[in-house]
């Protein structure tokens, strides 16, 4: 993949991102017979700041915070602009994808329950998608040049 290309790759992320927030990721309900309301990150955080405002800082961290600031920080090493790539950068893609499996998790434990009804949405698809791009792009970005200016033609 040539450096072009990964950084668009990797900007393309930080429109792409917000979009899967406000994204449905499940379809949930009490019972079959009753509608299902729809789940984002957006509207998950929301609603555990009412329950759980510490767990909601967590999700936002893991789900909004981790995968942005990855996004900005790889950009940056991809345009020359960081000496070198951080040693924290790989360790911050997998705490975004902690996401991924705590969703993942909750879909087992309810269907497991058998009390209520959850649907995978098209929004989970998109943002494990997204995260997965990051992790691939973090691993296939090299280490800057010595003495360039930008990692850019």
């Amino acid at each position: 993949m040539t450096s072009r290309l990964a950084l668009v790759a990797n900007l393309s992320l930080l429109v792409l991102f917000p979009v899967a927030w406000l994204s449905p990721l499940l379809r949930a309900g009490l019972l079959p017979l009753f509608g299902l309301s729809e789940i984002s990150v957006a509207s998950g955080v929301m609603a555990l700041w009412d329950a759980a405002p510490v767990l909601a800082v967590l999700v936002a961290l893991f789900a909004v915070v981790a995968p942005y600031v990855k996004t900005l920080t790889l950009a940056a090493v991809q345009l020359g602009w960081l000496g070198r790539k951080p040693a924290w950068l790989t360790w911050l893609g997998r705490l975004a994808m902690a996401d991924v499996f705590l969703v993942a998790l909750y879909i087992v434990a309810v269907k497991g329950v058998g009390l209520g009804r959850v649907e995978v949405a098209w929004g989970l698809y998109l943002f494990t998608a997204l995260i997965l791009v990051s992790l691939v792009l973090t691993y296939l970005t090299p280490e800057p040049a010595r003495g360039k200016e930008s990692a850019l033609p």
